[in-house]
């Protein structure tokens, strides 16, 4: 994995292990959103995850992803860790995250996305009626961790690496397109807060 960049690596666990828990997620009725942990030193994965607000509306697809990787028996130092989010964590998720001591997280979709492509507009509402931000207006880079968008990543590859993880981009939207447009249309049968 040594040759494997890490906007590639990334966008290889959204497609081949967040997805899939995702799709399943969303046909029991839950939002899109999921998180995966990696190792640093080899990107190798910890925990991959979804959203479970069924079960507890705390349970984002980052806290989800929190709540199970504490579970597991051993585990490594999350210094030692990469967090990766497929959506711009909300303020919660970005305060669990800090909390649990990640120097770090990676996302694809940004609060934007999630307003304007999924139609989830809770991430900007809370930003800017209980804290007075405007998108984009938290500190990416701060005391506790810096963030970055998986965009971004793919922007400084050569242009071969760069044109196939643009491919990969586009293939990993339109899934998550499919699977937004299944959970609006079932969204009313459940009983998530802030649906």
């Amino acid at each position: 994995m040594s040759d494997t960049t890490i906007a590639a690596r990334l966008l290889d666990v959204m497609e081949q292990d967040i997805l899939p828990l995702t799709e399943g997620g969303v046909g029991a009725g839950n939002k899109v959103f999921g998180a995966a942990i990696l190792r640093k030193s080899d990107l190798s994965l910890v925990i991959a995850e979804t959203n479970n607000e069924l079960e507890n509306p705390l349970w984002h697809g980052e806290v989800h992803t929190l709540k199970r990787f504490y579970e597991l028996g051993e585990k490594p130092s999350t210094k030692d860790l990469i967090f990766l989010s497929t959506h711009e964590p909300c303020t919660m998720c970005m305060s669990a995250i800090t909390w649990a001591g990640f120097d770090n997280f990676y996302y694809f979709f940004s609060h934007e996305d999630s307003r304007d492509a999924f139609a989830i507009p809770h991430d900007l509402k809370i930003l800017k009626d209980v804290f007075g931000l405007e998108p984009g207006g938290y500190r990416r880079s701060n005391a506790f961790w810096n963030s970055f968008a998986i965009a971004d990543l793919v922007e400084t590859e050569g242009e071969t690496t760069k044109a196939d993880l643009k491919a990969q981009t586009a293939r990993i939207k339109a899934r998550y397109d499919a699977l937004s447009t299944r959970y609006q249309s079932s969204k009313g049968d459940n009983d998530i807060p802030l649906n």
